[in-house]
C-alpha cells in the first residue's frame, strides 16, 4: 500500500526558510513520479514542483529560484526546501505520487495529509 507523510512545516517570517519531508512507503521512490502542491484556503491547489522518474522537474514561475524539490532514495524521502518565503505561500503542502507523469497538474493518485506552512510578514 503506497503511503506518503509530509512533516517539517511550521511558522516563519517573511524571508525565512523552511525544508518539507515527504516520507514514502509501499513503492520505490526512485520509479515514481513525485510532486508538492499546496492549497490557500479558499483557492484552488496548485502545483509546487514536480519530479518524474527520470530525474527531469517543473517548477511553477511563483516560486521560481526559491524553491528546489529533490530526493534521498536510500531514506525513501522526497523534500522541498523553500527559500525566501513571502506571506503568499501560506498553505497547506501536499506531496503526491503516481506512475504517471503528471508534472504540475493535480491528478495524482497518491496524496499525503499535508503539513502546513504559514509566513507572517
Amino acid at each position: 500500500q503506497v503511503q506518503l507523510m509530509e512533516s517539517g512545516g511550521g511558522s516563519v517570517q517573511s524571508g525565512g526558510s523552511l525544508r518539507l519531508s515527504c516520507e514514502v512507503s509501499g513503492y520505490t521512490l526512485k520509479t515514481y513520479c513525485m510532486a508538492w502542491f499546496r492549497q490557500a484556503p479558499g483557492k484552488e491547489r496548485e502545483g509546487v514542483v514536480s519530479i518524474d522518474s527520470d530525474g527531469s522537474t517543473s517548477v511553477a514561475d511563483f516560486v521560481k529560484g526559491r524553491f528546489t524539490i529533490s530526493q534521498d532514495n536510500a531514506k525513501h524521502t522526497l523534500y522541498l526546501q523553500m527559500n525566501s518565503l513571502q506571506p503568499d505561500d501560506t498553505a497547506m503542502y501536499y506531496c503526491a505520487a503516481d506512475w504517471k507523469k503528471w508534472w504540475l497538474l493535480p491528478t495524482y493518485q497518491y496524496w499525503g495529509q499535508g503539513t502546513q506552512v504559514t509566513v507572517s510578514s
